[in-house]
């Protein structure tokens, strides 16, 4: 897909997420010179490896979804993206345990899942209930196929042209949408069982946001799901980067790590971005710039400098940071054999749970505690018989009296005495032989992120909490935004696509000019 007329333009892109990386590999297949810059030794943003003690960790993302958007970027170059990842479908999807001791398993199949729910619940309003939201769900993502994927979208006008007046057709999308209405208004709408619902709601902690707070557009990420399935890379999901960097190498992309960038320079006039400077005092200039660091932190410390710009960015919207996290990474001399890849374990009061994080900003009492086991998988993960057990458990974004130095040693014994409890691991705290964490201020120093956010921005706003900035800057000429606070927002599959709409959006905007 090279165009001799991008083949002198280069670019520079800053930070090597998997937003930058899918960016560098799709400009690079349409040729374009590429440089990304990536303050970390290592490649890959939040989705990075720890390697202790025997045991290997993935740091960041587990789940990954629509390996479609893969798909595409490999295809860029006319490549297969088999030939570079292993790719291992999991069923069941994943595994709930809820405190009064129930278990259900999400699996793939609509009709086999439906039946579940309807003996889980001994309820065929609910297991019918399942299968006409999954049929909603369903009409959410075809709208979010047409309207919203693969292009650059900062707002509703960026999706619809009104000056073409409403056809009936598009008049029935936006209808649908049932906007002003909340996921989790919408997800008990067709389902009643509190514990399915609880279930539902969690497709919304893919962009770390409160399900009552959340428009129910969002719906449509459970059949995103249940289309594509739930995938696991042999490897980790830390073959991910590692397969967009190998990509991007063939493709000739220069990669620079270790190099924090402190400055997007700018032209005479302030309104063009024309390269970058290092915190050594280099500098570079590029014709174009990709920058995949979270967009909040880019326009106020990058772009400083450009003070009346910088205050139209803030104007533009209000910019709540989405949930940061607890992690624990415990190294287990012995697994457990009925947990799944993937688990939940969930709170008693999801109303609660939620009002405690995202209105009051505190970490909840009682928390929801997402269990990843990989050795289930892939047993080379940890030694032999034993498990390298992720367990993340959302908390509010760091507020200035969070002290998490503090607050940690006392929410790890909550969290361990919840999976006790509830997950059947009472003997937990005797199988850990190696353990590490990070709390909320740890990724906000590590990865520089918004306020210790994991995904971005919150989608909060049941009208138009799904917007996000768009990957073509309206304040600056020459600069794009790509990543989890970058539209279409957060997660594996998310940030994958706001690479390529960056580089999609940059490459014909390149062609209109010339």
């Amino acid at each position: 897909m090279s165009d001799p007329k991008s083949a002198k333009r280069s670019i520079g892109i800053v930070g090597g997420g998997l937003g930058g990386l899918a960016a560098a590999c799709t400009l690079a297949a349409r040729g374009y010179a590429v440089t990304l810059f990536e303050q970390s030794a290592w490649l890959g943003g939040k989705a990075a490896v720890l390697d202790e003690g025997g045991y290997r960790f993935d740091m960041g993302p587990t789940i990954l979804t629509v390996p479609s958007v893969l798909r595409r970027i490999f295809a860029e170059a006319g490549r297969n993206l088999e030939d570079y990842l292993d790719l291992i479908r999991l069923d069941p999807q994943w595994r709930c345990f809820y405190e009064d001791g129930s278990i259900l398993d999400l699996e793939e199949n609509p009709d086999k899942m439906a039946a579940t729910i309807g003996a889980f619940a001994h309820d065929k309003q609910s297991a019918q209930g399942y299968r006409d939201f999954l049929r909603f769900s369903e009409r959410m993502h075809a709208i979010s196929e047409r309207f919203f994927f693969y292009r650059n979208v900062g707002g509703m006008r960026d999706m619809i042209d009104f000056s073409v007046g409403l056809k009936p057709k598009l008049l029935a999308d936006v209808l649908a949408m049932r906007m002003g209405h909340s996921v989790a208004g919408t997800v008990r709408k067709y389902v009643p069982d509190h514990r399915v619902a609880q279930m539902l709601d969690h497709f919304t902690q893919y962009v770390g946001s409160s399900p009552d707070q959340s428009p129910a557009v969002l719906c449509g990420i459970a059949s995103m799901q249940t289309a594509e399935g739930i995938w696991y890379p042999r490897g980790g999901t830390g073959a991910v980067p590692r397969a967009l960097v190998r990509l991007g190498e063939e493709l000739g992309v220069a990669y620079r790590t270790s190099v924090n960038i402190t400055r997007l320079r700018t032209d005479a006039t302030g309104q063009q971005v024309i390269g970058i400077e290092t915190e050594t005092g280099e500098s570079f200039d590029f014709d174009d710039v990709v920058c995949n660091s979270d967009t909040v932190r880019t326009h106020r410390e990058l772009l400083a400098h450009s003070t009346k710009k910088v205050q139209r960015f803030d104007r533009r919207r209000h910019y709540e940071a989405a949930c940061s996290g607890v992690v624990l990474y415990l190294g287990l001399d012995r697994a457990y054999d009925h947990l799944l890849h993937h688990n939940f374990v969930f709170s008693k009061d999801p109303e609660e749970e939620f009002a405690t994080i995202y209105r009051k900003g505190e970490p909840a009492d009682d928390p929801t505690c997402y269990v990843c086991a990989p050795a289930r998988t892939e047993p080379g993960v940890a030694p032999p018989g034993g498990e390298a057990l992720y367990i993340l458990v959302h908390t509010p974004y760091l507020r200035p009296h969070h002290r998490w130095n503090n607050i940690f040693p006392g929410y790890r014994q909550k969290i361990l005495d919840k999976l006790k409890r509830c997950a059947g691991m009472p003997d937990l705290e005797s199988r850990i032989m190696v353990e590490t964490h990070l709390t909320p201020q740890d990724i906000h120093d590590r990865y520089r992120v918004f306020n210790g956010a994991i995904y971005g921005l919150a989608s909060h706003g049941k009208w138009l909490g799904a917007f996000k900035p768009a990957n073509r800057s309206p304040d600056f000429r020459n600069l794009y935004l790509a990543g989890g606070s970058a539209h279409p927002g957060p997660g594996m599959p998310m940030a994958l696509m706001s690479g390529w709409i960056a580089a999609d959006t940059l490459h014909k905007d390149r062609l209109t000019a010339s």
